[in-house]
């Protein structure tokens, strides 16, 4: 059978795989630049068809065309260069490299995948986001929110029905709809649905099919923090004059990051290339080899502050003297002390000067500007100032020396991600401590500072976004809200706040803020991958720098 053939017929009738004429054309070039001989097109096939069906594809489509597979030979090669392509084998993790498995992808490069509430599944939109947005973008992110939670929350065991009817099948939670209150009045339900004021100021619950007034007047403690806009499970009871008397109110259970990838794990949602469960294991097992591999992450750098260049070279000192380079720095905004996106021309031209002198320090230690990579991500004062996010990077204009002289740094979006060996790092600078306290629904919780950075971590988490406000609240670029996206759960998250530093660990996934690096000490924090820990390092100012 001619050698074409055996590829259609692999392809299209065992896996149902559509190839396009030039991915046939590149398996046949495969094929003979490793000399397969006929009797073994079969099985090597099989093994293109097997990667393919596993939804390597990044857009996990039927159609298969030569990119598609160029990925999946490079994945089948990481074993080594001269790997055996009728094998399929998965990363040696004694042959880790972490430089080739570290990226940045900013808000703007992140793919949109939309929740298909009819097919159960996430689909990518092709269309190019707009900055004003279409008409309908502004009810399709809210609808992608609720569509992401609840199917995590009809996914949980606890709403789940057993599939034998039984005793316990009368046991599990079951969510009504608003439209199903209607002439039901004394009876209790349990509700979700997103928190919203009506007209008359007073608390709702909108779901896709209505919304209901509700009385919190009797509602007991809970834990976490509720604002409008986060999506909540209520419990209570339908009133005659058509409230909802409520009685507890908390937010959706989270999805672990696992049990998240073990079902979409063929979706690149960072659009850097796909990787298996297996695979994000295998790098885990191989990040044992890097104990001492560290990212170094601080907030608040005034650059327009003399003393902030003092700590910046005493931090780097340290690092030289003690022979420990971090892989990653991580430079989050405030740059400035002060807002220059509405300042004069002179404050632009010091706000670059700033950063020149930032580039000077940091090329004056030779090994750590060949060494380690860069990112700065922009805070709320740093050009051009907006409240809306996501937010670009620093424009280019005031970074040119930093890039001239850095050969790995990088401007990151706000929030931005970096996905390094299996894990996915979300950066956001944001003061998101002071605006939920001053958004929150109800009574502030009287609890002590611990517990309030708990609360913050865990609704930021199962709210599965980084800002659970309403537009009026929080601005946010309708058609890039999936960049504020936290589904799947990421590995970590930076929070930098200029809040007290903290670090939380939350259904795996870890939560640090820096803190700010203005005050009585430098303070900053060391992220370390192989254990997805951090810990807190502060550093006191000596008296000749003054």
């Amino acid at each position: 059978m001619d050698r074409k053939a055996i590829i259609f017929k692999v392809f299209t009738r065992k896996y149902q795989l559509s190839l396009k004429p030039d991915a046939i054309e590149y398996l046949v070039d495969i094929l003979s630049e490793h000399e397969i001989e006929n009797d073994q097109v079969q099985d090597a096939m099989d093994t293109y068809g097997e990667a393919a069906d596993g939804c390597y594809l990044s857009d996990c489509t039927t159609i298969v065309n030569r990119d598609n597979l160029e990925k999946i030979y490079a994945l089948m090669q990481m074993g080594g260069q001269d790997h055996d392509p009728t094998q399929n084998a998965l990363l040696d993790p004694d042959e880790v490299d972490p430089e080739q498995h570290l990226y940045f992808v900013n808000a703007a490069e992140m793919p949109r995948w939309l929740y298909s509430n009819e097919r159960k599944a996430f689909e990518r939109s092709e269309a190019k986001p707009h900055l004003g947005g279409t008409p309908s973008a502004r009810a399709q992110f809210l609808r992608d929110r609720h569509n992401i939670i609840k199917q995590v929350v009809l996914r949980n065991e606890n709403f789940s029905p057993p599939a034998i009817a039984g005793r316990d099948r009368e046991n599990y939670l079951k969510l009504t709809s608003t439209k199903n209150l209607l002439g039901r009045t004394g009876e209790r339900f349990l509700l979700f649905g997103i928190l919203t004021h009506a007209q008359d100021g007073r608390l709702c619950l909108e779901d896709p099919d209505g919304k209901v007034i509700l009385d919190i007047s009797d509602t007991g403690p809970s834990e976490g923090l509720f604002t409008e806009g986060c999506f909540v499970l209520v419990e209570g009871d339908y009133t005659e004059d058509e409230t909802f008397q409520v009685i507890a109110m908390g937010h959706p259970p989270s999805e672990k990051r696992l049990v998240a990838r073990s079902i979409y794990g063929h979706i690149d949602f960072l659009g850097k290339g796909a990787t298996t469960v297996a695979e994000d294991e295998q790098f885990t097992e191989g990040m044992h080899r890097f104990k001492d591999l560290t990212f170094m992450c601080a907030s608040d750098l005034w650059l327009d502050k003399p003393k902030t260049l003092r700590g910046v070279r005493k931090i780097l000192d340290g690092y030289v003297e003690n022979d420990f380079i971090p892989l990653l720095f991580i430079f989050c905004g405030n740059f400035t002390s002060k807002d220059v996106g509405q300042g004069s021309g002179l404050d632009l031209v010091r706000y670059q000067e700033n950063f020149d002198q930032l580039a000077d320090l940091l090329a004056s230690y030779p090994r750590i500007a060949s060494d380690s990579h860069f990112l700065f991500v922009p805070g709320p004062l740093d050009p051009w100032g907006s409240s809306t996010l996501p937010r670009p990077p620093i424009p280019s204009s005031f970074t040119s020396r930093l890039t001239a002289k850095l050969g790995k740094v990088h401007f990151g979006s706000n929030p931005c991600r970096v996905k390094f060996c299996g894990q996915e790092i979300v950066v956001f600078r944001h003061d998101l401590m002071a605006k939920m306290l001053r958004n929150l629904v109800g009574v502030k919780p009287e609890v002590d500072s611990g517990d309030l950075k708990r609360y913050l971590v865990q609704t930021i988490l199962d709210q599965c976004h980084l800002s659970p406000f309403m537009l009026s609240v929080q601005p946010t670029i309708w058609e890039e809200d999936h960049a504020l996206r936290l589904y799947p759960m990421p590995t970590t998250v930076i929070l930098a706040d200029k809040y007290e530093r903290y670090d939380c660990t939350y259904e795996g996934c870890h939560v640090l803020n820096p803190g700010t690096f203005q005050g009585t000490l430098f303070g900053f924090s060391t992220y370390y991958p192989s254990t997805r820990r951090s810990e807190a390092s502060f550093l006191e100012e000596d008296d000749e720098d003054y």
